[in-house]
């Protein structure tokens, strides 16, 4: 009878052992539900990477527009350089200085004395002058007359020998009269309009070969103007003197 008891007891004592596995798996059982409550940090970052996608996305709109908005401003600033460019402005400036250097307007076109287009008024237009400093001993001295027009209407006018008369009068001479001008003997007395845009420079070129003059085509002194510094005068009705000086330079 005892051994029979202690056989009993050591398989009951299996028995325990065999329920402590089990009893030693539980804990695994409760980690299981474990990755269940990572489950929802997980599913709160991808919730975190939507946002800033969203904002990244926003952003990335915005930043277009003002990149949009900034190539229209440059746009228009380009736009109004090129509108505020403007060439008549340095063809004055050319013409005060009376210096040669700088460009701007350009040929007159030549229009009848009887076009529709209505004269100029002195107030419409500003007359500059213009030259070189030094011409060489072969070249022909050349005089520009620039008439810029600041109103809003096309006009013509008259740059005819008699209406914008220019003279040369030797600097240091003896008297101040000139040797040559521009309505003493001209090939073509009559007017010579020149359109004038508004807003727009025209330039009227006049060649000087050297020759002297004398009022009423009387038979000029013989020979040419030589070396030496001379003064150039330009008047037009209603308009201010214009002045300017230039060298005829030596062999």
């Amino acid at each position: 009878m005892l051994i029979a008891w202690a056989v009993t007891s050591g398989g009951g004592g299996g028995g325990g052992r065999d329920d402590a596995k089990p009893g030693g798996s539980d804990p695994v059982e409760s980690i299981t539900p474990g990755p269940g409550s990572s489950g929802p940090a997980i599913s709160q970052q991808p919730g975190g990477r939507d946002e800033s996608d969203d904002e990244g996305g926003t952003g990335g709109s915005g930043g277009s527009g003002e990149s949009s908005g900034g190539s229209g401003d440059g746009a228009s600033t380009g736009g109004t350089g090129t509108g505020t460019g403007d060439p008549s402005g340095t063809a004055a400036g050319a013409g005060a200085g009376a210096d040669g250097s700088g460009g701007g307007g350009s040929a007159g076109q030549q229009v009848p004395a009887g076009s529709p287009l209505p004269e100029c008024k002195p107030a419409a237009v500003q007359l500059s002058l213009r030259t070189k400093v030094s011409y060489g001993p072969d070249d022909k001295p050349k005089f520009e007359l620039i008439a810029k027009n600041t109103s809003s209407s096309t006009c013509k006018a008259d740059f005819g020998p008699k209406s914008a008369v220019l003279t040369v009068t030797e600097a240091g001479g003896e008297d101040d009269d000139p040797i040559w001008s521009s309505k003493d003997c001209p090939a073509a007395a009559g007017p010579l309009f020149l359109k004038v845009p508004a807003g727009a420079t025209v330039v009227h070129a006049v060649d000087w070969n050297r020759t002297l003059s004398a009022p009423g085509c009387v038979t000029p002194p013989a020979g040419k103007a030589g070396p030496g510094t001379y003064l150039l005068e330009a008047k037009a009705p209603g308009e201010p003197v214009q002045r300017a000086s230039f060298v005829l330079a030596k062999d």
